[in-house]
């Protein structure tokens, strides 16, 4: 069983910047690709990007495009968000997901899900 661990959320002022982990563990034969979703209470969750396990095919819808930077870590099945520019419409828990595909990932369908970490953008 994979599990899936966030870390990294807080407050931050509007222009701040936060960096987000993730950690996917209990499996370590496999080499998983990894993603980012964030949903406010009541709205639809909405995926923020992807990276394959080879770190390559990232993928940002356009609010984020620009600000938001995911990468890899040098631990296994590890990655990170790295937030930029944060504005207030950027407040929501975020969520970690994994799976063997990258584009399961995409269309919100990945195999495992952490339990989220919240983000706060007020002054």
């Amino acid at each position: 069983q994979v599990h899936v661990v966030e870390s990294g959320g807080g407050l931050v002022q509007p222009g701040g910047s936060l960096r987000l982990s993730c950690a996917a563990s209990g499996r370590p034969d496999r080499d998983l690709a990894m993603g980012w979703f964030r949903q406010a209470p009541g709205k639809e969750r909405e995926f923020v990007a992807t990276i394959s396990w080879k770190g390559g095919n990232l993928y940002y819808p356009g609010g984020v495009k620009g600000r938001f930077t995911i990468s890899r870590a040098s631990a296994k099945n590890t990655v990170y968000l790295r937030m930029d520019n944060l504005k207030p419409e950027d407040t929501d828990v975020y969520y970690c997901a994994a799976d063997e595909w990258a584009p399961k990932i995409v269309h919100g369908e990945g195999e495992y899900w952490g339990q989220g970490t919240q983000v706060t953008v007020s002054s």
